[in-house]
């Protein structure tokens, strides 16, 4: 299949997910709003999903993909593929329960530390924001197990179920916040809600492993869990997964550093930072995830015959399609993010100081969302090499680049600094990735890739500069009656499309070769 057409399905499934978690979050704006009970759902939230990436998504996703495809019979016969990930699902899980317990015990003390300013004065406040972090932590667990097999279906080809599996997550807190909703408004009502969408994230997580296990199974792919054994394919996976551990390891405690440095912030920081990124987050995602996913299988196959042509050119067409999609989603944000804000979450326990240093972190964070999306698009192929260890070293740098300019910038600025800090140091991080890559040999970026590269940032730059003069007539209806903000909505997408459409006629960024070259097949 093309890489287009494997984007294509897995971001437009991945797209449905985050439009149910873009009216998650409206929910939780106009519910919770930027209070103390919603910043402590905020961290409840973020903590079992920061081990979740690291340890899932992260490290174990990259290590076991190129091993797992390597045991896959080309005759179709997947029984050794098959015993290699029951054993280790067979470790996996014992470790997850007992890490999941031991977390649990420690809660208090982590809640305590990373709690921000102000939600310690109310006790009350404090023991929901510990109990909120003991109910969701098991959703770390399920969504390690969904992760192995959401791995298993991708390198079947079969990445539908797997790039719908989220939905579950957000169909569940926004049936919590649906009975959020039906309550009063009032302190009281605010905790249950948040006791009511921790609940429901453990929930999802229970949920989204019955439903990729169905679909593995109608792949013809079965795991049973038996008594854990380090075998050699297993001791393998863990060697890998170290330095990858590191590696992912270095972006979280990046996202531990950004919890520190929220916590030394009033109340409504970790809210402002967190409905930010939903904004980025959408073309992230979508985009992002989609190409991440779709190439390292690919990427594998390709290396593993000693097709560097093949891989070099898929890795150059996962390049000008992010950069085609990315670039102009993070220019439109950068002058619009505020105007989106205040039309969708803008409401309710949500003030309108609140969205305007929402709309802030937005254009801030957006800095950095095409270098967040090429980390996606380069580092696999270091991990198609079973390279874990160079991004370890790239992310080790731009962390420490984050962290000098947090301690420079969030004094000054606050929560926008800290938005600042980390889109410098994914900028960082994708210099030291591709000089790497170009200087090894393994990767070099072709005359004509950086020609359209350079269009794409001109005609998105020539969009930017229409949106600039355009938003002052029209950023006061952004604060009106329905029909005023979907006339200002209206206009603002009209601009960006027609825009940024005659530019990349004019520049002759897409056409019909560029269309059928990304959607050639891969081997």
């Amino acid at each position: 299949m093309s890489l287009l057409k494997n984007v294509g399905t897995i971001g437009g499934l991945t797209a449905v997910s985050r439009v149910f978690g873009f009216v998650r979050d409206i929910l939780i704006a106009r519910v919770l709003g930027a209070t103390a009970m919603g910043d402590a759902w905020q961290l409840a939230f973020m903590l079992p999903n920061l081990f979740r990436r690291l340890f899932a998504e992260g490290a174990f996703a990259s290590a076991f993909v190129p091993l797992f495809n390597r045991r896959m019979n080309k005759d179709g016969d997947l029984a050794e593929a098959q015993n290699f990930a029951t054993n280790v699902l067979s470790v996996l899980l014992p470790t997850l329960i007992v890490f999941g317990a031991l977390a649990m015990l420690a809660m208090p003390w982590i809640i305590s530390f990373f709690a921000p300013e102000g939600l310690e004065d109310n006790p009350g406040n404090l023991q929901v924001a510990i109990l909120l972090g003991q109910v969701t932590f098991p959703y770390l667990m399920f969504m390690s197990v969904a992760t192995l097999i959401a791995a298993v279906l991708n390198s079947l080809s079969r990445f539908a179920a797997a790039a719908a599996a989220p939905i579950l997550l957000n169909i569940c807190l926004i049936a919590a916040l649906g009975y959020g909703l039906t309550l009063d408004g009032d302190l009281e009502a605010r905790r249950t809600t948040a006791q009511a969408m921790s609940w429901a994230l453990s929930l999802s997580g229970l949920l989204q492993v019955v439903w990729l296990g169905y679909f593995m199974r109608r792949a013809g792919f079965k795991l049973s869990l038996g008594s854990p054994r380090i075998t050699s394919g297993v001791k393998e996976l863990g060697v890998l997964m170290v330095p990858a551990i590191f590696g992912a390891g270095v972006y979280q405690i990046s996202r531990f550093v950004d919890l520190f440095f929220l916590s030394t912030l009033p109340v409504g920081s970790y809210t402002y930072l967190q409905m930010a990124d939903r904004w980025n987050q959408l073309p992230l995602g979508i985009i992002g995830i989609a190409l991440g996913t779709a190439i390292l299988p690919a990427l594998s196959r390709h290396l593993s015959r000693a097709e560097d042509g093949e891989a070099a050119r898929l890795q150059s067409n996962a390049i000008e399609l992010a950069m085609l999609l990315t670039v102009p989603c993070a220019v439109a944000l950068f002058f619009t993010g505020t105007a989106f804000v205040q039309v969708f979450m803008l409401g309710q326990n949500f003030t309108a100081q609140d969205a305007l240093t929402t709309g802030m972190v937005v254009s801030a964070l957006v800095l950095g969302l095409p270098a967040y999306v090429l980390v996606k698009v380069l580092t696999p192929n270091f991990f198609a090499r079973k390279d874990t260890r160079t991004p370890v070293i790239t992310a080790a740098i731009s962390l420490i680049v984050t962290v000098s300019l947090n301690l420079v910038l969030v004094p000054r600025l606050g929560v926008t600094g800290l938005a600042i800090s980390g889109a410098v140091g994914a900028w960082c991080n994708i210099a030291l990735l591709a000089g790497l890559l170009h200087w090894r040999g393994l990767y070099r970026m072709s005359g004509h890739l950086i020609s359209r590269i350079a269009r794409i940032v001109l005609a998105a730059i020539t969009m930017g500069a229409v949106l600039y003069l355009v938003m002052p007539y029209i950023e006061s209806w952004f604060v009106q009656d329905i029909a005023s903000k979907a006339m200002g909505l209206a206009i603002i997408f009209g601009t960006s499309a027609v825009t940024y459409g005659v530019a990349t006629l004019a520049l002759g960024i897409l056409d019909k070769n560029t269309v059928q070259r990304l959607m050639r097949r891969q081997g």
